[in-house]
Order: C-alpha cells, then sequence, then structure tokens
C-alpha cells in the first residue's frame, strides 16, 4: 500500500483489474476463456502424449511440435490462471517479483515460439532439399545447439526490458488495469522517465518480429520452391502439406500478434476492456489453434492417435482364474 512516506518507492504488490469495466461480466467471460484455456491444455498434452508413446514418431520434426506444445503450454499458463483467478475469486494482488517474472515467461515463450519455427524452416529445408543427407547433417547435437541458441536468443532479447523494468519506481498508482503484468501497463505505473524502457521495448519488438518474419518467408519461398521441383508427386504433396501446417502455425501467431498490436495502436479511442479482451484472445489463439493443426494435417500423429483410442476402448483380456493348490498345502 502506498503512503505519503514512500511515495516514490517500489510498492510492495500491485492489483490487476482483469477486465475493467466488466467486473459484473467476470463470472460469465470465465466460461469461455477457462474452456479455451482447458481445450488448449488438452491439446498440447495430447501431442506430447502421442509422440511419447510411439516410437516411430521419435523424429526431429515430431520434437520441434514438442517444443512448440510445451511452449503453448507455458504461454498460456502464465497468464490464464491468474486471469481465471481474478474473475472467480478477484485474486488481483500480485508481487513486483512475481510481476516481472510473469513479463519474462510470456515474452520468452512468445520470441520461442517465433525461434522454433525458424529452426523447423530450417529443418524442412534439409529434409527437401537434401533427402539423402538429411539423417547426417540434422543430429541430436545439431538440433541440441540450435534449441540452445533459440533459448539464449530469447533470453538476450527479454532480459534488457525485464531489467530496465525492474529498476523503475512506481508511485502513480498501485493499481494496473490489465488482467496481467505487461510491460507497457506496468511502466504506465512509474513516476520517473521511461523513455529508455520504451524505446528498448519498442525496438526489441519490432527489430525481433521484422527479422523473423523475412527469415521465415525465404526459408520457406525456397523450400515451396524446391517442393515444386521434386519429381514424385506423392513425395511433392507430402512435402507440401507438411510445409502447408507449418505456415498455417506461423499465420496463426502472427496475425494474433499483429493484430492485437494493430488494433491497440488504431483504436486508441476504445475502452480499456476491448483492449483487454482482445489481448487476452489474441493471446490464447494459437496456443488452442497449433495442435489442431498439427493433429488434423500430420497424417501420422492422426492415424497414432486414433490408434491410441482404440486401445483405450478395447475391453481388458479375462482374467486367467487361478489355480488351486496340491491338496494339503498353503498358498504362497
Amino acid at each position: 500500500m502506498l503512503t505519503s512516506h514512500n511515495v516514490c518507492s517500489v510498492p510492495s504488490s500491485f492489483q490487476l483489474t482483469g477486465i475493467p469495466g466488466l467486473e459484473s461480466l467476470h463470472i460469465w467471460l470465465s466460461i469461455p476463456f477457462g474452456s479455451m484455456y482447458l481445450v488448449a491444455v488438452v491439446g498440447n498434452v495430447t501431442i506430447l502424449a502421442v509422440v511419447k508413446v510411439e516410437h516411430s514418431l521419435h523424429q526431429p520434426m515430431y520434437f520441434f511440435l514438442c517444443m512448440l506444445a510445451v511452449i503453448d503450454l507455458v504461454l498460456s499458463t502464465s497468464t490464464m490462471p491468474k486471469l481465471l483467478g481474478i474473475f472467480w475469486f478477484g485474486a488481483g494482488d500480485i508481487g513486483l517479483d512475481a510481476c516481472l517474472a510473469q513479463i519474462c515467461s510470456a515474452s520468452t515463450s512468445s520470441l520461442s515460439l517465433t525461434a522454433i519455427l525458424l529452426v523447423m524452416a530450417l529443418d524442412r529445408y534439409v529434409a527437401i532439399c537434401y533427402p539423402l543427407r538429411y539423417p547426417k547433417l540434422v543430429t541430436a547435437q545439431l538440433l541440441a545447439g540450435l534449441l540452445g541458441a533459440a533459448a539464449a536468443r530469447s533470453t538476450c532479447i527479454v532480459a534488457p526490458v525485464v531489467g530496465l523494468a525492474s529498476q523503475v519506481r512506481f508511485c502513480r498508482s498501485h493499481i494496473i488495469h490489465h488482467f496481467a503484468c505487461e510491460h507497457m501497463a506496468l511502466m504506465k505505473l512509474s513516476c520517473g522517465d521511461i523513455s529508455l524502457n520504451k524505446t528498448v521495448g519498442l525496438t526489441v519488438r519490432i527489430f525481433n518480429r521484422v527479422l523473423d518474419m523475412l527469415l521465415l518467408g525465404a526459408s520457406y519461398s525456397r523450400i515451396i520452391h524446391a517442393a515444386f521441383r521434386i519429381s514424385s508427386g506423392r513425395a511433392r504433396s507430402k512435402a507440401l502439406n507438411t510445409c502447408g501446417s507449418h505456415l498455417l502455425v506461423i499465420f496463426t501467431i502472427y496475425s494474433s500478434t499483429m493484430s492485437s498490436s494493430i488494433v491497440y495502436r488504431v483504436a486508441r479511442a476504445a475502452s480499456q476492456d476491448v483492449h483487454n479482451l482482445l489481448s487476452a484472445f489474441y493471446l490464447l489463439l494459437p496456443c488452442l489453434v497449433n495442435p489442431f493443426i498439427y493433429g488434423a494435417r500430420t497424417k501420422e500423429i492422426r492415424q497414432h492417435l486414433a490408434t491410441l483410442f482404440q486401445r483405450a476402448q478395447l475391453p481388458a483380456p479375462p482374467e486367467k482364474p487361478q489355480s488351486l493348490p496340491p491338496h494339503g498345502e498353503l498358498p504362497t
């Protein structure tokens, strides 16, 4: 709680408001958002379970799908439980350390999504353009190095933003008019000069998005060009189908992010509740849609998922009756 003696000191905690202006509808809003979050968790966990159980899917492409599923789970879980807690119990209190941790988790997960997509594009490029050399080129050591580089890149991008935010002094209010600790929503409560924070945050976001889009565009243009040059119609169709799944996921992620940014900047006259609703929807949409895209468009996952369901529905074999011990002996 802020007092006259610590006007420009860091408050002990902040208060998230959820969807301001729609407090009376919080319970009703929890139904669609809770359902979407539940479906997203079940869908991504299903992808992980299918790949883990079926040894034939222990290949780089499906390993990347598992990484996407894990990132989707982390991204949605970093914000949705808190949102539902606000809706159900009014539990909007959050400490500064937890607030910064939420910013770090959500931002790192979002950046890791695009990094994994870049690694997947490289994997598909090698698989389609150099199919005979693929097993030798794409090794476990290479995958570990690429994933380590992706994690390091995401961390190096987010660390300056979170580090600068941790040095800010807050004095305007302890109420964050948002359902999560979004970076700029937190910066609005500062009482000092945050021009460096804004510049770093905006530069990092623009540079990262533009660079990733250029790299993905260049990669998939080469991949699609190589796929059309494949003489076998069946192989060409399989390659294009795989690329189609990846491109759908890329479109979902980038359209959600860009739509949220465009609406936020164009519709400045819109109320805060509209912005918050759109932010929650765009945050959850990729995590909800990605497993269904891969589940519906990846033949191997569909087949193994159907096999698992068939095994679950088969009746258990009857137990063999235990034979009686010989007369005069006790059963062991």
